[in-house]
């Protein structure tokens, strides 16, 4: 489904990769390790169509993914290195935004508050989460986005413990299991 072919980026006026290829069938799964500013946001970042490649290609099932870029942005949920959580409004109300974004159902925001065990705070501001429940509330909107095929995840499991990791496992799995993408 999704291919790369001799990606390049610069960050900075600096080459940070090249000739860097991937390949990811459904149900595959990629796991991106490296030091610190080795160009793992990066690489996610020009999948996701946020940042351009210096050089190479990037296709979906054959044809250029970033061709269109509405359309790939309708194919993936991006869950970045920060949370993107609005600390004024309530865990709900965070998640709403997100809901009304993807075409999310009614019992929507509610699933994925169970989803990553935040069903008790959904009216708490957000502003009293710690960091770990913040980055829950972030995986959270990738429970709104079943339906997107690729999940692109820069540093997921930061500030987790041990039980929020095994269910983003889970998600992950379940993603998967479906036909899912995930970097």
């Amino acid at each position: 489904m999704l291919i790369g072919r001799a990606l390049a980026a610069f960050r900075g006026g600096r080459l940070v990769f090249r000739d860097i290829g991937l390949e990811l069938a459904a149900g595959g799964a990629l796991l991106l390790m490296g030091p610190n500013g080795s160009g793992k946001s990066t690489l996610l970042r020009i999948v996701a169509g946020l940042t351009p490649a210096e050089a190479g290609t990037l296709s979906w099932n054959g044809a250029d993914a970033l061709a269109d870029p509405a359309q790939h942005a309708r194919r993936l949920a991006f869950v970045g290195h920060h949370d993107a959580v609005k600390p004024g409004l309530t865990v709900s109300e965070n998640l709403d935004f997100a809901a009304r974004l993807s075409g999310a159902t009614d019992g929507a925001i509610s699933a994925a508050l169970g989803t990553v065990g935040l069903t008790g705070l959904a009216d708490l501001p957000a502003r009293y989460l710690s960091a770990g429940q913040r980055r829950r509330l972030a995986l959270a909107r990738l429970a709104l986005r079943r339906s997107a095929p690729l999940w692109l995840l820069d540093e997921p499991t930061l500030g987790l413990d041990a039980s929020s990791v095994a269910r983003l496992g889970v998600l992950l799995a379940e993603h998967r299991a479906g036909g899912g993408l995930v970097i």
